[in-house]
Parts: C-alpha cells; structure tokens; sequence
C-alpha cells in the first residue's frame, strides 16, 4: 500500500468530512493516526478535552429527551435502515477498518456482518424488552404490578482499536433503541472508522446531535465522560477496566465491561482431528489474535496429541499472511509498534523456558513493519508469559492432557473467563463439559462465530474478564432504569382502627400461609 492508495480509500475530502463531526468546541491539538500495513499517516482528529466531553454529554442528553419520546417502533425502523445503510457503504467501511487497524478484509467484514446481524435484530426484538410488563402483584385479585422500561439517560461508550466497527456501534444500538442520547470515545487508533459509521446513522435517519464522538486520549476524556453519563460500557484490557470501574463506582454509574481473556480450547480424544484443527486455527488467528474471543491455549486428550498437533500446524501452515484490500490474505498485521513487542517478547520467554516453535516464531517486515507469523508452541511451562498473560497476538500454544478432568482444570487455572471451546463428536458429552468451564460463553465445536452471531444469547465475561453482558435481552436492559407502579383495589393495606394489632398480625400470617399454599398448588403459576 502506497500513499496514493491510502489517499484513494480514504480521500482527504472524506477525512476533512469526518473530522468536522467531532464535538470539539475550539480550536485543539491533533492526534495522528497511521496505517498498520505500512506506517504512513492517514489523517488527524482532535485531540478533544474535558470541555468538549461536558459539551457532547448536553448535547447528546438535549436531543435524547426528543428521541425517547419517538414510538419504539419508529426507533426500530430506523436500525433496520442503519442495516441497509452499513451494506450499501461495504467497501468504503472495509477499506476504512483495514487502512486503520491493519485487519485482513475477511476480518473486516466480520465486523459489518456484526453490525447489519444486531441492528436488525434489535429492530425486531428490542421493543418487545422495552414493552411494559405486568408482574405478579403481591395479594392475587387485589394488587396488580407493571414493570416499565425508562431509558437511563446519557450512554458513554469507550471502544478499543481491535474491531473498531462493531463494538462501537453494535454496543450502541441497543442504547439508541432504549431511548438513550450517546456518547462515543473511539481508540485513538481508530477514529475515522467509527466516524464514518456514525455518518451513515445520520444517513439512516438517527437524528443530529443524539450521537456524539469526543476524540482523544482515554487518560483525559475518560474520567470528565464517566462524570456526566448514566451508564458506561467500555471494552479494553482489564487493567485499564479496573481503572474504568473505579470511576463508575465513585460516580454511582452502572457500567458494563467487556475485558481480557486467555481463552481455551479443549479436544476429546474423540474429537474429528481435522475440522478441529482447522477450527481452531480460524479461532486463534482471525485478526492476526488480536481478538478478546479468540484463543491462546489448547488442552488436547494425550491419545490424539501428535496427529492433532501436526494437523494444526498444518492447517497454521496454511494461512497467508498478507497486507493488501483484497480477501486472499488470512492474517493481517498487527496494531502497532507495542503489541508486536509484547508478541516478540512472549515468543522469547517460551523459547528461553524450553518450549518449541512448531511453525511460526517470525516477524514479517516482508509483508508489513507490524505481520508476524501465526505460530504454535509446543513444550510450554505452565509458568511462562505466553500461557498466563494475555498476548492478544498470533501465538498459540498445545498441551497434551490424561482427559478431559485435567483439561477442565488447566482451562480454570486462570484468572480470566472470556470464552473458550470444546471439541467432541459426542455434543451432549460436550455440553457436559462446557458447563465445568469458567467461562462466560463456551462454543462446542467450533471457534468463536457462531457464538459471536448468537445475537439472542448474551455474550460476557466473568472474573477478569469484565462484568455485564451484550446481545439478547441483557444487552438492552442495561440500557434502562426500571419503573414498578402497582395499583391496589380497595382499601389500603395498612392496620384497621379500633382492631387489635395481635389479631390483625394473626390474620397476616394466616394469609400468607394460605398465599404460599395456593402458589404452589396453582397450576403455571409464580
């Protein structure tokens, strides 16, 4: 990629465009963004303060109050034509994603698909979530109880640089949809992505102003957003969301937070060795590993270890990595100059502790300043970098284990809980296994995409990888305060003059006594 092909798929008349959306109330320094594939500059955002951020909450509040007022249902129309909106800018949001982040294009168009699948799911689910509900009342024929759905207020999203498209706007979606005025803060890495996707919610008819973007640096813009808004969501390493969530805490913010992870695959002894192997190479090394979901530990049946390790690499083997618009490569390049470093850095510390670089192990300046090569290890130390930290890089490592009780247990020993996998030919065994797991989703054979399409289940981590849930009815519910209005028939439920408070005390046990009985006899009942 050379200039003139950076300036051909994102034009400066595009950037200037962008830029201009950014809620910057004067004149500011600028953050520069660059091109992973070759280290070219790509453009320049404000570098927006506490100032802009109070600015962008009023506004995003102001015009949120008009926008919960609208009916549901034209909410949910216009995130179908949010859909449409993101399919007819395919490529220009493709070349967008991979100018900025470096990602293969298969990998971008994950992320497309992601958004298209969520907002047309919440379009067709999500006012059933906000719909009031009758709840059971506590004296059955005398007390009834309704449940609203309020939007909180003010969403701030703070989104990373890994898959800058959708969990900016598929995190977004659901708040929209409540009701909710929003604030975006993109990684500093990825501005014009999520500034082009916001333009085309305008196009799709989200009214001005109810979206705002602050760009920036996190350690500025961070604290005056989480001052202002109603709920967080942040997704990002879990040291910074620890940093996040004590902010919250302090400000009585609900936040949800979607963390690290160094997630596991497990492989029964009678598990198909090739669809397994080639499923978990798409699993570790889509988006060159850089991926919350993806995974950096296999724990394989020691009967089956040696024909599934070589298949792996094999399939490993086989994925091409490249820095180019089309979709022939399978693996991208990586971010920037720190995550190859950490990826250099655990690729060190394996080999010095005695483990073996089955394939890979190499740095790609061939290809791009930041590829590295897909790489499995064998022989890894239960102690090294590479198998208790995160390295959101292409590095994978495979680990022979007497059955599936050590496997569930070498899958637990870590602090994090994001995702992970089991492969079987038997699917009940499977689940059987998935559920000793602890994980916040677990995909039985299979990588992460189908889970990551299960829009309708929520998707989240436990432990060090974060609390809160996105997708299904969780992922729009957080989005709102809770309302219950009841209504009593007849008179109040409160003592009778004149009557003993021991006999009415006698009454009330009675009752409940009676209450507990018919709850239990009553046919569906609660």
């Amino acid at each position: 990629m050379d200039t003139v092909d950076a300036e051909r798929r994102l034009p400066e008349r595009t950037r200037e465009r962008l830029r201009n959306r950014v809620t910057s109330t004067g004149e500011r320094d600028e953050l520069e963004v660059t091109a992973p594939y070759t280290g070219e500059r790509v453009g320049a955002v404000p570098l927006c303060t506490a100032e802009d951020v109070q600015t962008a909450i009023e506004r995003a509040r102001a015009a949120g109050a008009a926008w919960a007022e609208r009916p549901v249902e034209q909410r949910a129309a216009i995130l179908q034509s949010v859909a449409d909106e993101m399919l007819d800018d395919r490529a220009g949001l493709l070349d967008t994603v991979q100018l900025e982040t470096g990602k293969a294009r298969f990998d971008a168009l994950e992320e497309l698909l992601d958004v298209v699948l969520n907002a047309d799911y919440y379009a067709r689910k999500g006012s059933d979530y906000l719909a009031a509900d009758e709840r059971t009342g506590g004296l059955p024929l005398v007390t009834t109880a309704t449940e609203y759905h309020d939007p909180v207020g003010v969403v701030g999203l703070i989104e990373p640089w890994n898959y800058p498209l959708t969990l900016a706007i598929s995190d977004m979606l659901p708040a929209l949809l409540a009701g909710n005025g929003v604030v975006l803060k993109p990684a500093e890495a990825t501005p014009f992505t999520a500034l082009r996707a916001v333009e085309l919610l305008d196009r799709a008819g989200v009214p001005t102003d109810l979206v705002q973007v602050v760009t920036g640096r996190g350690e500025t813009l961070g604290e005056p957003l989480v001052e202002g808004i109603d709920h967080l969501t942040f997704t990002g390493s879990t040291a910074t969301g620890r940093i996040v969530a004590g902010l919250a805490g302090q400000q009585l913010v609900d936040a949800s937070l979607e963390l690290g992870g160094k997630n596991p695959a497990v492989v029964l002894e009678d598990a198909d060795i090739a669809d397994a192997a080639r499923g978990i190479a798409r699993g570790a090394f889509a988006n060159a590993g850089q991926l919350c979901i993806s995974f950096e530990r296999v724990f394989v049946d020691q009967r089956i270890y040696d024909d599934f390790r070589d298949a792996l690499v094999r399939a490993t083997e086989r994925l091409d990595v490249g820095a180019s618009f089309d979709f022939e490569p399978d693996v991208g390049s990586l971010i920037a100059q720190h995550q190859l470093e950490t990826v250099q850095a655990h690729v060190a510390d394996a080999r010095e502790r005695g483990a073996t670089v089955e394939t890979g192990g190499q740095r790609r300046e061939d290809v791009g300043p930041l590829c590295y090569e897909p790489t499995v290890l064998t022989g890894l130390p239960a102690d090294a970098d590479a198998a208790r930290e995160e390295t959101f890089g292409p590095v994978l490592s495979v680990t022979p284990v007497a059955g599936s009780e050590e496997a569930i247990a070498r899958a637990n020993d870590t602090d994090y809980g994001l995702h992970a996998s089991v492969w079987t030919a038997d699917t009940e065994r499977g689940r059987g296994v998935a559920r000793q797991i602890e994980a916040g989703s677990v995909s039985i054979n299979d990588g992460y995409l189908g889970m990551w399409a299960s829009t309708d289940a929520p998707m989240g981590g436990v432990g060090d990888s974060g609390i809160g849930r996105r997708h299904g009815r969780q992922g729009i519910e957080k989005y709102t305060e809770t309302q219950t209005v009841t209504t009593q028939r007849g008179p109040p439920l409160a003592p009778v003059d004149g009557v003993p408070k021991r006999w009415i005390g006698r009454a009330a046990q009675a009752g409940v006594e009676v209450l507990r009985w018919w709850r239990r006899h009553r046919p569906g009942g609660p």
